[in-house]
């Protein structure tokens, strides 16, 4: 299963540092599947959105997910990849950019081609294969439409693909150079939140959470006196405050430690999706690891 991260600490920068592998003599690790794509998207001072991500699979070098790697931002997005769709390239694997924006998502859609159809002149957005980045750029059609409601255009995008295409999951973070934004839609897989005081639940410590799955770590020093909402795939240590997103809530994380929630799709996909459904190389993918 695709694993998603999503920090804010808008808005003040913070330094933080990925490993999108855990330790390459991990016992755990070695007992799972390689991943078929990693990437970590953040911004600039300019706000510039800067993507660093590469595929990796079984045959191929593994140094660029294992290596650490130090950048600053307000926000930050961190991928995962497990192939459902698209082939293993760097243009398949998350995050995404558009508009300024970065996106990535664990979950699959299917008929693309209507999606394709519904997209029109947008489907020129889409830069690979994938049923993740279509997503994106309705998400990025839909909040033009809006006058640049971000929150508006994820909820009419999902909305008209829960309405119209066979949906397994549609779990998403995105974020922008002030900002994070996380849908968890349906309950198919967990997307849990943590807002984060200053220090953590005891106060005066970094920021250093690994998930339990091997998958993921990072660490940030800045935290230690600065608060932050930090969204992901699964709880990545022991503080109580976090929380599983209902199924269809839109999360919104602004400037400031405050967070806004709303559940935009209280209904199931009219065309759910099983594992069974799946074709067997998209049903591993959303396997729990």
């Amino acid at each position: 299963m695709c694993r998603l991260f999503g920090l804010s600490s808008a808005p003040r920068r913070a330094h933080a540092t990925f490993w999108l592998l855990d330790a390459p003599d991990s016992l755990s690790r070695q007992s799972h599947r390689d991943p078929d794509g990693t990437g970590l998207g953040y911004f600039a001072a300019d706000g510039t959105p800067c993507v660093d991500k590469a595929p990796i699979a079984a045959y191929q070098d593994r140094a660029f997910a294992e290596e650490a790697r130090r950048v600053e931002s307000a926000a930050f997005v961190a991928h995962v990849r497990y192939a459902s769709t698209g082939s293993l390239e760097a243009r398949n694997t998350h995050p995404f950019a558009q508009d300024g924006r970065l996106f990535a998502h664990n979950g699959v859609v299917e008929g693309l081609d209507r999606l394709d159809d519904h997209l029109g002149e947008d489907r020129s957005l889409v830069g690979g294969d994938t049923d993740s980045e279509r997503f994106f750029a309705l998400i990025t059609r839909e909040t033009r439409r809006h006058g640049g409601d971000l929150g508006a255009g994820i909820r009419h995008a999902a909305g008209w693909i829960a309405r119209h295409l066979p949906v397994y999951a549609l779990n998403l973070v995105l974020v922008t150079p002030d900002g994070l934004w996380a849908l968890r839609y349906p309950g198919t897989h967990e997307l849990y939140i943590l807002r984060r005081p200053a220090g953590g639940q005891h106060g005066a410590r970094h920021l250093d959470h690994s998930g339990s799955h091997g998958r993921m770590r990072v660490r940030s020093a800045t935290l230690a006196d600065h608060p932050a909402v930090i969204v992901a795939s699964e709880r990545m240590d022991d503080h109580p405050g976090w929380r599983l997103m209902e199924p269809g809530e839109l999360l919104h994380a602004g400037t400031g430690p405050h967070t806004t929630r709303q559940v935009i799709l209280p209904d199931p996909p009219a065309h759910r999706l099983t594992l069974a459904d799946l074709r067997p190389d998209a049903a591993a993918s959303q396997q729990a690891a």
